[in-house]
């Protein structure tokens, strides 16, 4: 079972056992990480599960769509490299490891 170890905006980590084949936004929701809102369930809708890939780990992850791109510029916090909706970010057992890092505020 692969493992993401999601960061607090203050540094606390927390890691989880992930499920492959949801996205990290459900693997969040399911370990109740706080900073993942998900108001709008995973839809690509609310840019309320905005996060930040660590940058050894974005060259695994399918490139960002142009939807996906456009809602980033609605998120509480500025956009910066590594920055994902975790909705759009399909676990797989390759992740393992995966750094997440939360954004102080998501709305």
């Amino acid at each position: 079972m692969p493992k993401i170890i999601f960061v607090d905006a203050d540094g606390t980590r927390h890691e989880v056992d992930a499920k492959s084949g949801i996205s990290i936004m459900e693997n969040a929701i399911a370990n109740n990480i706080d900073g993942i809102e998900a108001e709008c369930g995973g839809s690509c809708m609310c840019a309320t599960c905005h996060c930040f890939i660590e940058e050894e780990f974005s060259a695994g992850i399918p490139e960002i769509a142009s939807d996906e791109d456009e809602m980033l510029g609605f998120a509480a916090e500025d956009r910066r490299p590594g920055s994902r909706l975790s909705c759009q970010v399909t676990m797989t057992d390759e992740m393992d490891g995966i750094v997440v890092n939360l954004p102080a505020e998501q709305n």
